[in-house]
């Protein structure tokens, strides 16, 4: 499982010309789910992103967390993290599980930092998906499990 995790002053999620999620302060979470992932690694990556300590106390440090900050999340399925470029000039998606193994996970994932007490949406599964982000910083943080 990865997550490219992108520290936001604003993001959105829009499908068909209609905004399906919106948040202030928070995450993004581009989340690709590979063969073999399953609650060890969601919960695993929940936690993580969870706790992560990127956004800054009164000193300018990255000491607080999206908890910390009252922040939210919008939680993207992204199964082109699993790009394979290593031959020609067209990636390979081989390595990213299915659809039916895929969506459960990032459901779940939602649903466990929902459950740390981060609100959390989601785009839609399988749908072309514009999402706006307005990355703080810049910061953006690489996790695989």
């Amino acid at each position: 499982m990865r997550a490219l995790i992108q520290r936001v002053s604003k993001a959105s999620v829009t499908v068909d010309g209609r905004v399906i999620s919106q948040i202030g302060k928070g995450l993004v979470v581009l989340l690709g789910i590979g063969h073999g992932d399953g609650e060890e690694q969601t919960a695993f990556l929940a936690e993580k992103v969870a706790n992560l300590r990127i956004f800054e106390d009164e000193q300018g440090k990255t000491n607080l967390s999206v908890l910390d900050v009252r922040g939210e999340a919008v939680v993207v399925s992204q199964f082109t993290l699993y790009a394979d470029t290593r031959k020609g000039r067209r990636p390979s998606f081989i390595d990213a599980a299915l659809p039916d193994v895929a969506k459960p996970l990032v459901d779940r994932f939602a649903e466990m930092l929902r459950g740390r007490g981060v609100p959390t949406q989601t785009g839609q599964f399988g749908a072309h998906m514009l999402v706006e982000i307005h990355n703080d910083g810049p910061v953006t943080i690489w996790l695989e499990k």
